[in-house]
């Protein structure tokens, strides 16, 4: 062989070998169009989904969810049940396990390498525990066509991220409806995860397709009775005859039998909802359900936290509702907020972060406080976020510490006497009138032409106020309107709750 037919050969051979490696790291097909496409954007609708979702507490060690898989404004809230009700597990790797919208093929295809992306980061497959699944087995493979602009996959991985964070993935396809490929499957994973208890997977499936809204509802009702019942072939047998709907069975009859196998004999049902009750018109609907397949504790208790992930707001000890932040995402806030007003004190200018964690990149608002001998020393906030949390944070605390206009800027000297106290503000809500207000517990604001004021959740605690003390002060004081305009009908009323932490560890 001449030297330039060498050349061409091993520029070839370099050139294909790259492809094929580059090829292994999967980039989102559907971001934005079946959801957004920017990531802040992303993050606070989905931090919104699960702020809104109320599922059942589930008393026991999850195996799986059930979750639906359309664009996120018509099954998004009914996922967000699922992914919140196993918040708290602690998760290393999830299995995701749709099935081929678009492709064709006799098999089951198994992502074994590589990454995937969304606008949210990547998510690195877990090849380890991929290859374990598949081994021994020829019917489940390496086909990445599979996965391509497939929704059943790529819907559930910004969920993952959300709630996650940095865990792995192993997205897994259905290339038919066979039976028998349920059947692999579940004893693939079966054998795989006998070892695992830091594993969790999730079934893509949405319901009933394209019926009006009552005689979905009416198919959907039947087929959640299938579900409950964990008759796997006669759910199977009835989807076959179109007697009800799943267009992911198998990823759901796969991860029933594999539960059967592995002792996890619970079910339950977290929400079922349609097109018609989340987004669009009832005549043509689809429906969405999400549950969770676990095995009941012998001991009742809570699951370990996982790192940090999404939680949403409320108290210490697991009574009422849950946290916005955990301990490692506040004392980041608490780092972030110290170190902007230092530096721009000291040298005026702003430091510069960047934050991995999803829940510090969401656009909350949010005000920080600053107290220098347990009094009041300057306080500034965002009610809307406009940007990550983390950056209103920083950029609240030195307009705390150098722009409130009641107070001279602090100094140098003062610097280490300042203590900094955060308040995370929850989305506002509109309320009708001020029955739906609770004092104390709801921050407050009110407009009415072109006048507003806002009181925090924590001034009814610090003063005592009564609501009625609460809502006249604010009218009266912060807004400057009648004392009793919050009276007026014409007057807007928003509430909102606030997460409160400060560096000496008071919590509200």
């Amino acid at each position: 062989m001449n030297k330039p037919i060498l050349f061409l050969t091993l520029t070839l051979t370099l050139a294909l070998t790259f492809s094929s490696y580059a090829s292994d790291t999967k980039q989102a097909d559907l971001a934005g169009n079946w959801y957004p496409a920017n990531r802040e954007e992303l993050i606070y609708l989905l931090g919104g989904y699960l702020e809104s979702a109320d599922p059942d507490d589930v008393e026991g060690e999850i195996f799986a969810i059930i979750a639906p898989h359309a664009g996120y404004r018509f099954s998004g809230p009914v996922a967000a049940h699922a992914f919140k009700a196993v918040r708290r597990k602690a998760v290393k790797t999830v299995i995701v396990i749709g099935f081929a919208h678009r492709k064709f093929f006799d098999g089951i295809s198994i992502y074994d390498r590589g990454s995937f992306t969304t606008p949210l980061g990547e998510l690195s497959v877990d090849t380890e525990l991929a290859k374990k699944i598949s081994a021994g087995n020829p019917k489940i493979s390496y086909y990445p066509d599979a996965f391509s602009g497939e929704n059943s996959i790529e819907m559930q991985l910004p969920f993952i991220q959300m709630v996650f964070g940095d865990a792995r993935i192993v997205p897994i396809a259905f290339g038919n409806q066979s039976y028998e490929y349920a059947v692999i499957l579940a004893d693939a994973l079966s054998a795989a995860l006998k070892e695992r208890d830091d594993c969790l997977i999730v079934a893509s499936t949405d319901m009933s397709h394209y019926h009006p809204y009552e005689e979905a509802k009416a198919i959907d009702s039947h087929a959640i009775r299938l579900l409950e019942s964990k008759k796997v072939k006669e759910l199977y047998d009835e989807v076959s005859l179109r007697i009800c709907e799943f267009c992911g069975v198998l990823p759901v009859a796969a991860t029933l039998l594999a539960a059967e196998k592995l002792g996890f004999g619970d079910i339950r049902i977290l929400k079922y909802a349609n097109s018609g009750d989340t987004f669009g018109p009832k005549e043509d609907v689809v429906g969405y359900v999400s549950a969770v397949i676990y095995k009941k504790s012998p001991v009742t208790g809570h699951q370990s936290p996982a790192g940090t992930n999404y939680k949403p707001r409320g108290s210490e000890d697991g009574k009422g509702e849950g946290k916005m932040l955990n301990e490692t995402q506040r004392k980041r806030l608490l780092q972030i907020a110290r170190e902007s007003v230092t530096g721009f004190v000291r040298d005026g200018k702003r430091r510069r972060f960047t934050e991995s964690d999803p829940v510090l990149n969401m656009p909350m608002g949010a005000f920080v406080t600053l107290h220098e001998g347990g009094e009041l020393r300057g306080c500034i906030g965002n009610m809307i976020g406009q940007g990550p949390l983390y950056q209103t944070v920083a950029d609240m605390a030195i307009e705390a510490g150098t722009g409130d206009p009641r107070f001279p800027a602090v100094s140098s000297a003062e610097l280490d006497k300042i203590e900094i106290e955060i308040s995370v503000l929850s989305p506002m809500k509109r309320v009708s009138g001020p029955d739906e207000i609770k004092v104390p517990g709801h921050g407050v604001i009110v407009r009415q032409g072109g006048m507003s004021g806002v009181y925090l959740p924590q001034v009814a605690e610090e003063t005592g106020w009564s609501k009625e003390e609460f809502l006249t002060s604010l009218c009266a004081h912060k807004a400057g309107l009648a004392p009793d305009a919050w009276r007026d009908p014409a007057t807007e009323m928003y509430v909102f709750t606030a997460e409160v932490f400060g560096e000496k560890g008071g919590k509200r």
